[in-house]
């Protein structure tokens, strides 16, 4: 009976961690570039981009299609910056062990 009590003792320790650790990730903010440095895009650390700049080069009609392209790369980057963010934690958190295929932080 003692295991089970310290297990449930583990796994509530665990779950305080991981609502730290999502709420940290929350807070991460990212910049995401593509055209060296024409466009950023500003992600936070669920993914939702928060801001975009745009070099006034960019801005005419002629460029649209490079734009486009440009915006997708740099979201792309960004995406994959926050991507490692929490995969880092994760690992952090779990003491380097992975999650199973499917499972991703974060959870929502």
């Amino acid at each position: 009976m003692k295991n089970i009590g310290q297990m449930l003792k583990q796994a509530q320790q665990m779950q305080s961690k991981m609502a730290e650790m999502q709420q940290s990730l929350e807070e991460l903010i990212v910049e995401g570039t593509s055209g060296a440095g024409l466009v950023i895009v500003v992600l936070n650390g669920k993914g939702e981009m928060k801001n975009i700049r745009l070099d006034s080069s960019l801005l005419s009609p002629n460029e649209s299609e490079i734009l486009e392209d440009l915006i997708v790369a740099a979201h792309a980057d960004a995406k994959s910056k926050v991507e490692a963010k929490s995969a880092e934690a994760m690992k952090e958190l779990t003491g380097g062990i992975e999650l199973p295929p499917g499972m991703n932080i974060p959870f929502s």
